[in-house]
């Protein structure tokens, strides 16, 4: 089995990501506080924004998918699979979810390892053998272990608030319009805030695609079976065509931490792709698959 080593490209990232959005935000506070909105307050709303997105965005999240938090009397094996990965990995177990819901899928939430969640579907138990069910759940353990969960909470709460002010300001912004002195530079804030909002997901969209390639590799580490993740990521892409558009359409916001981004075919989501595509990610996996067996020799 291949040691698992760090991946210092994805932690220069996330770094890097988080820098650039709290520079670009805090530009557009700025801009907010020089028209004539209280900064003080501003700053208030925005930490306690963040505070509560870093302490309770797990609880969030669950409540959002209509996940339930499951005990090992009730799914003793899953629960084992865990135990047994995170022993590799070195990682606390975390807790487990189950979500009722016919799209096979699982992601993972959580502000560290020692508060995490990784949950899972009832389409992906019943479309999944144990093999690749374990994978997946490597693939979840690796973000966990990555630390990215948090990074995309905390990068995504920024993106979702910039969209909120750029729709909020437009209505403003047309009642201040015909005030002088500064009034009139209402009409920057839905200008700054749809800037900060593309900044934003373009900077996401970029991580969110890395530490996909990053959690795939982890699992391949973690299982010494790089050919059972490939196998569940083409049964769980074949899968999203059976799935009833309205059922897609429920999930979008989580794609970012799905391990295969669920997508109805109407949807503007598929022009922005979170997720490397899956051709892409099982080449990778099969050069995984050789470096291992080049190492076994």
């Amino acid at each position: 089995m291949v040691r698992w080593v760090k991946d210092r490209g994805l932690q220069l990232r996330m770094i890097g990501t988080m820098f650039l959005l709290a520079l670009v935000y805090f530009i557009f506070i700025a801009v907010l506080a020089y028209i004539g909105i209280d900064s003080l307050l501003l700053f208030v709303i925005v930490m306690g924004a963040i505070l509560l997105q870093y302490f309770f965005s797990d609880r969030m999240v669950l409540l959002s998918m209509g996940a339930r938090v499951v005990s090992e009397q009730e799914e003793p094996r899953l629960y084992e699979t865990l135990t047994r990965l995170c022993s590799i990995a070195g990682i606390p177990r975390p807790k487990l979810a189950i979500v009722n819901s016919p799209i096979p899928n699982a992601f993972a939430t959580g502000r560290n390892t020692k508060n995490s969640v990784v949950a899972v579907t009832t389409g992906l138990r019943s479309t999944l053998n144990q093999d690749e069910i374990e994978a997946v759940l490597a693939h979840e353990l690796s973000h966990v272990k990555n630390r990215d969960v948090m990074v995309m909470t905390l990068a995504s709460l920024i993106s979702t608030a910039a969209f909120f002010i750029f729709r909020n300001s437009i209505s403003a912004s047309r009642v201040s319009s015909g005030r002088g002195g500064k009034q009139n530079l209402w009409f920057i804030i839905p200008v700054f805030a749809a800037a900060v909002w593309v900044i934003s997901y373009l900077l996401i969209k970029a991580l969110s695609r890395y530490r996909e390639f990053s959690a795939d590799r982890g699992s391949a580490i973690l299982t010494g079976r790089p050919s059972q993740l490939a196998s569940a990521l083409m049964k769980i892409s074949g899968m999203m065509d059976r799935v009833p558009k309205d059922d897609l359409r429920k999930v979008e916001g989580m794609n970012a931490f799905f391990i295969i981004p669920a997508l109805s075919g109407s949807s503007i989501m598929a022009l922005f792709a979170t997720h490397p595509s899956v051709e892409q990610r099982i080449a990778a996996l099969d050069r995984i698959e050789k470096e291992l067996a080049g190492r076994g020799d």
